[in-house]
């Protein structure tokens, strides 16, 4: 009879539990259902809305849909839901005024197989934090947007101008010379050296980087993203993870070698800044979590190909809108020569050359190298906007509806330096301006990009003139992006012609 009781017991507490179960995922499903998620277009099963946009552009895919279903809006790739964010308003107010909620970074299965969660880039949490305050710091301790910085990016100018120079005024593409100009500014940092141009390893370094952004942005990577046991059968994936891997060897020869010239009262760059606070913490017998030779490895490669890409292809872009519209580069060399001369021009020179500088953002805002910034993911549930969006979803910030955000340009889709003048010709900020995002995961190397632009495309204009190759007009060069991760010009030869 106990034992009978006993069964009867346990099966009513069974009930009771199950019963309460039941009743508590209703109203989880009922309470979700009552918030209001961002709208969308109709998903189809498995595959969701990729068939409703075009990966080889997606930003624009995006962009277009926002016309439909506002700034706050929702697509499903695959199983994987990504709240889209377009526009000036929404891009800045979830970045800027919600940064805790949309601070976090996606990892998606690409960015994992890079960094596995280290470094600086495609990585959360406290090691996130504790890289990035780090990285910040040192780079400012070397001089990033002081006069140190600026002595090395002068020195740097007068290599990529002897290389033009060597074309004597004929038709050549300055593709590989600009990408090693840029390259090396960061290299003096990071590795505490620059390098030659002729450098067999160095050029294959810069070249395996821009290739890796390149197809980190092809549509099979994005749908690798959204189906990751793809990635055996992917050629792209295999080339990617070959590229990956070689660029770690690489840079972990270099890091060997700084090693065994370590000296801790001599800081020479970045690698050495962080292997010496690892051997303080060490020395010191404090828990070290975060300065491991993971975290060296992947904050390096993440500053070397992100400081190398991104303002070399602003450059390329820069000399092929003058060499597009020779009028504009006229008053640029105009406002030069009447304010600078032929003296070497310093950042300083900045706030008396209005035009070249709007000229500078204007390339940036239009060529938008980077349409869609690193996906973000929330860190919790918020409500933003009216709409819930729960914690975990992946958020990409869509930088071209910023750039060319109709609300906020006169002129979004045309080449118009005058977005960044006012009424008296004096350079004039725009909040629109967003080409490195916001918030707690701008670009790290911002202000050091801004003065790279700055005196590399003055100091050429002021020494060279550009124009298209001997037989093609204006009109007949193209400005259609290479496609990538990035937005890089295709291309083209152009002329660097002497001035007087």
């Amino acid at each position: 009879m106990f034992e009978d009781l006993q069964h009867s017991t346990l099966g009513y507490l069974f009930g009771i539990t199950v019963f309460l179960l039941v009743l508590r995922f209703l109203y989880s499903s009922f309470s979700y259902q009552e918030q209001r998620e961002p709208p969308g277009p109709r998903r189809l099963p498995l595959f969701g809305n990729l068939f409703q946009v075009d990966l080889k552009r997606l930003d624009r895919s995006l962009f277009e849909l926002s016309k439909t279903y506002g700034p706050v809006f929702q697509v499903h790739f695959g199983f994987k839901k990504v709240v889209v964010l377009a526009g000036y308003r929404a891009v800045k107010e979830a970045l800027v005024n919600h940064a805790e909620e949309f601070g976090n970074r996606e990892i998606t299965p690409v960015f994992h197989d890079f960094a596995k969660g280290h470094g600086i880039l495609f990585s959360n949490g406290d090691s996130w934090r504790e890289m990035r305050r780090f990285a910040l710091t040192t780079l400012k301790d070397f001089g990033m947007g002081k006069k140190m910085t600026e002595e090395i990016i002068d020195e740097e100018c007068q290599h990529l101008v002897k290389e033009f120079e060597l074309f004597e005024g004929k038709a050549f593409s300055n593709t590989q010379a600009i990408n090693y100009a840029t390259a090396n500014v960061i290299a003096a940092t990071v590795f505490g050296k620059r390098f030659d141009y002729k450098d067999l390893n160095f050029q294959a370094m810069v070249e395996r980087d821009n290739k890796i952004i390149h197809l980190t942005g092809t549509a099979s990577l994005l749908i690798y993203n959204f189906f990751p046991w793809l990635g055996p059968f992917l050629k792209n994936w295999k080339n990617l993870m070959k590229y990956v891997e070689d660029g770690k060897a690489d840079t972990r020869k270099i890091i060997e070698e700084l090693k065994k010239s370590l000296d801790p009262d001599t800081c020479r760059c970045f690698i050495d800044a962080f292997l010496i606070r690892k051997k303080h913490l060490e020395d010191s017998g404090v828990e070290n979590p975060y300065f491991h030779d993971d975290n060296l490895l992947y904050s390096v490669t993440n500053l070397f190909a992100a400081g190398n890409d991104t303002t070399g292809n602003t450059l390329k872009w820069c000399l092929l809108y003058m060499a597009k519209y020779p009028h504009i580069q006229e008053q640029v060399q105009e406002e030069l020569s009447t304010v600078v001369g032929n003296r070497q021009i310093r950042v300083e020179d900045r706030k008396n050359l209005p035009y070249a500088d709007a000229v500078i953002h204007e390339s940036q805002r239009l060529a938008n190298i980077a349409p869609i910034a690193i996906p973000h993911a929330t860190s919790k549930d918020v409500t933003f906007q009216g709409y819930f969006i729960q914690g975990g979803t992946t958020v990409f910030p869509l930088l071209t509806s910023v750039l060319y955000d109709g609300t906020e340009w006169e002129n979004p889709y045309s080449f118009n330096p005058s977005h960044f003048l006012d009424s008296e010709g004096k350079f004039s900020r725009r909040e629109a301006f967003l080409p490195f995002s916001a918030g707690r995961r701008v670009c790290p190397g911002e202000s050091l990009a801004r003065m790279e632009l700055f005196i590399f495309f003055t100091s050429l204009l002021q020494r060279f003139r550009f124009t298209p190759s001997p037989g093609t007009s204006e009109d007949e060069l193209d400005l259609a992006p290479v496609v990538g991760f990035t937005l890089s010009p295709k291309p083209q030869k152009l002329c660097a012609l002497l001035r007087n």
